[in-house]
């Protein structure tokens, strides 16, 4: 069974904590994938409604509906989508699922298709017991027809009986402008209440775990200030180039692809206060962890350019390099690597460097925050040697982990310092549980069935990071910012590891965190 089809048993856990029904299950339901023959609909949307289907969070009575320019039967596209969705669970249960699914074809901005696609949501809503009907969209589609579909959807696909929400995807926009542009046009047609702008990484576990490790220990909340840690570190690293999707990287670069959205969501989250309340029934407990994410952004000190590093990857024996792309312009000035030093001005973080790094065809995969604490004070006075800092490592993927360098005493005869870890390995300590984890897709669309929006990003949250972030890529293109090259399997360019240190993170030892 497949990573989405494994998360069954832990969702289904998690429904039974909750003591009681969501209220959605109680209702009439219809999903509506727009861009439904797509990547990413075959990839995530339907396996992940899959995995809430074969959970019992979606039952034989609801529909889902895909959505597409291209011409098929429902018997079509179910073969279509078969492939995707039996990995994830037995033949029946993908039979089953797939009886639920229809498909309806059309264009874009073909409001007849469109009715003809909100005339057999009716007809099946019309067949069910409950009196309310509620209905997801799903966009599945570029961002330069969202306010196309959303304003046919707005005149013939709109629930007259439940609830409508819909269910948007990245990039929001390219820089202050462009997003202000989409959100106007959005807006026009949808209160804020209706859209859920998704971001997949507010869905991965150990993003999801980050509030609750920060605020359900009292050992670390009252260290997580200016006081106790001297840097933070927020690392995205890919072991991979664009794998011939150049051509569509190259729009937009790694700030705006990782940092401007995944990995800004992880700060604001690591830095914000403590929200009101965390969690609970109700609209408003999403609202209270937005609103800190968004005070946090606004207390970010505009980015300086000498704590600036960009890169562009270049070929070695084996890959080639991003501008051998033959979908890359030969005068791309894109970064592929990118070192970024954010600084927050309010009582907690003022003097900590907030390290953003993300790349690609690096050394390795991974995405973790690294907190790097201050050192002991009169260290190297009392144990004659210079102790190395301690740092909490939260990883973020692959193998999902939590761990403490810790300085201890060797064993044996000697009095030496050395470093170990207090170890939280997912794959370990939960060995009943880990393979179930929710993919991130199945647990953010649940909330959206739900109406839990605070795993989605809200428009003034997105208005503040566009914020931070548009200044530096007008200079980055204003002014043909330098991009240093490094070779494909490096760990980037070495003045970026010269910038991390001299802002203050201290690389120490040949300690390694083996898992």
């Amino acid at each position: 069974m497949g990573e989405v089809g494994r998360a069954n048993c832990a969702l289904l856990s998690a429904k039974t904590m909750a003591g009681h029904e969501f209220p959605f299950m109680k209702e009439a339901l219809s999903v509506v994938v727009i861009g439904a023959s797509g990547d990413l609909a075959k990839k995530k949307t339907y396996p992940s409604l899959f995995s809430l289907y074969t959970s019992g969070f979606l039952s034989d009575s609801n529909m889902i509906c895909g959505y597409a320019r291209s011409k098929m039967s429902d018997d079509e596209f179910r073969d279509k989508m078969r492939p995707f969705l039996i990995k994830h669970g037995s033949d029946d249960q993908v039979e089953s699922f797939l009886r639920l699914c229809i498909y309806s074809s059309g264009g874009y901005d073909d409001a007849k298709a469109m009715s003809a696609a909100a005339a057999k949501l009716e007809a099946h809503e019309a067949q069910q017991t409950s009196s309310k009907a509620n209905r997801v969209y799903y966009f599945a589609i570029p961002p330069n027809v969202f306010t196309d579909v959303a304003a046919i959807i707005k005149e013939v696909g709109m629930s007259t009986t439940g609830w409508t929400r819909v269910i948007v995807e990245k990039p929001f926009g390219k820089d202050s402008e462009s997003f202000e542009q989409l959100d106007r046009d959005m807006s026009a047609i949808f209160t804020e209440d209706i859209v859920y702008r998704i971001d997949h990484y507010l869905g991965k576990e150990m993003t999801q775990n980050l509030s609750s490790l920060r605020f359900a220990n009292t050992f670390l909340e009252p260290i997580w200030n200016r006081n106790h840690i001297s840097s933070v570190m927020i690392s995205f690293k890919e072991d991979f180039g664009t794998q011939g999707r150049g051509g569509y990287f190259d729009q937009y670069g790694i700030i705006r692809d990782v940092m401007q959205n995944h990995l800004i969501q992880v700060l604001t989250l690591f830095a914000m206060e403590p929200p009101t309340k965390f969690a609970g029934e109700g609209s408003e407990i999403s609202e209270h962890v937005r609103d800190e994410k968004v005070k946090v952004l606004r207390a970010f000190d505009p980015v300086q350019l000498d704590e600036v590093v960009l890169g562009q990857y270049l070929g070695n024996e084996k890959e080639p390099g991003y501008k051998e792309d033959k979908t890359v312009p030969d005068d791309s000035v894109t970064p592929t690597y990118a070192v970024v030093v954010f600084r927050i001005n309010n009582p907690r973080w003022d003097g900590v460097p907030f390290i953003m790094r993300a790349g690609k065809a690096l050394n390795e995969r991974k995405t973790e925050i690294r907190i790097q604490f201050k050192r002991p004070p009169a260290s190297t006075f009392m144990f004659e040697t210079d102790v190395p800092a301690n740092e909490l490592v939260v990883r973020v993927q692959p193998g999902e982990a939590i761990y403490m360098k810790t300085n201890v005493k060797e064993p044996g005869l000697s009095n030496d310092i050395v470093t170990t870890e207090l170890d939280l390995s997912y794959n370990k300590r939960f060995q009943d549980t880990y393979s179930q984890l929710p993919d991130a897709y199945t647990r953010l669309i649940l909330d959206t069935l739900r109406g839990d929006k605070s795993s989605f990003v809200r428009d003034d949250e997105l208005r503040e990071s566009w914020k931070v972030f548009t200044p530096l890529l007008k200079s980055i293109e204003d002014k043909r910012f330098k991009l240093i090259p490094y070779e494909y399997g490096s760990r980037g360019p070495e003045q970026a590891d010269e910038l991390i240190m001299r802002v203050g993170f201290k690389y120490t030892g040949t300690y390694k965190w083996h898992p």
